[in-house]
């Protein structure tokens, strides 16, 4: 009884928890942050605050912008996210703001050499939703694919390691799947895209050609993965993005315009998160770091 007590107040509890942390875009900042520490892990490079506190800002700031710009959209398609964006998105939007300001004051006091391309963000915001690039089929997905794949190449910049082979792959593979993503994302947003006048692959074709699509591209970029490790040209320690791939993978096959915002949020969202703590926990194991 005791055990059912818990249960019931533990579960509303987490519940809520995880749709503030999607809805607040703190769990999408977390994910691209963790992309980096991907990157670092990957590339064999030293964890740096400075770069991750970089990309986090950036992120709030973006995705914080674009909840206030595509309101409309998301009356139709997630009302429960427009719900929360109208009580807190301006509050929200004056932390990235702040968090984006400061980033790029940092970038500048530290001598950053990508510090100049700080201002990219806010002109991919821009182009994204006032714009209006987001209504051409699949500019939308390749524009927030390349958004994140500057991801690994500001680490690499930050690094002095851009042209290595580490930085450079994470840079195409992040820029692949999160085009991916997106279009698997959009298979919740049909209706609103419709009413918009948003040509995506969902509205277009619908969302089951959207689903094979997306699977089918993964299993291309797990393949070439194997490749590139059978090959030499990637470490072996690369073959854990399999596992992450089987994920995407796992999402795409199941994914409907019915699944509410965790599904897309939390599942879709935190697969960077999980990809970082894979490769944190193996590399952890490898140094001997849980040895009693």
């Amino acid at each position: 009884m005791a055990r059912r007590r818990v249960t019931e107040t533990v579960g509303p509890v987490l519940t809520a928890s995880i749709r503030v942390l999607v809805h607040s875009n703190v769990l999408i900042s977390l994910s691209a942050t963790s992309l980096a520490v991907s990157t670092v892990l990957l590339a064999e490079l030293s964890i740096d605050p400075l770069p991750l506190f970089i990309v986090f800002s950036v992120t709030m700031f973006v995705y914080s912008y674009n909840r206030i710009a595509d309101f409309a959209e998301d009356s139709k398609n997630i009302p429960e996210r427009a719900s929360f964006t109208s009580r807190y998105g301006t509050s929200l939007l004056a932390v990235g703001i702040a968090l984006y300001v400061l980033a790029t004051a940092l970038a500048v006091l530290q001598g950053i050499p990508a510090a100049p391309a700080m201002g990219i963000p806010l002109a991919v915001a821009v182009l994204y939703s006032v714009v209006g690039l987001k209504k051409v089929l699949l500019v939308k997905n390749l524009l927030v694919g390349l958004s994140w794949g500057l991801i690994p190449a500001g680490i690499g910049i930050y690094y002095g390691a851009l042209w290595t082979t580490d930085v450079l792959f994470m840079a195409v593979f992040s820029t692949t799947m999160l085009t991916i993503a997106a279009a698997i994302f959009d298979i919740k947003d049909i209706e609103g895209d419709s009413e918009a006048g948003i040509d995506t692959l969902p509205v277009l074709y619908g969302p089951a050609v959207t689903r094979r699509v997306a699977v089918a591209a993964t299993a291309v970029v797990a393949l070439t993965v194997g490749a590139l490790v059978w090959t030499g040209v990637l470490d072996p320690m690369y073959l854990l993005l399999e596992v992450f791939l089987a994920y995407v993978i796992g999402y795409s096959l199941v994914a409907t315009a019915d699944r509410g915002p965790l599904f897309y949020g939390f599942v879709v969202d935190a697969e960077h998160i999980f990809l970082a703590v894979l490769l944190a926990l193996v590399e952890g194991v490898s140094r001997g770091a849980f040895a009693s």
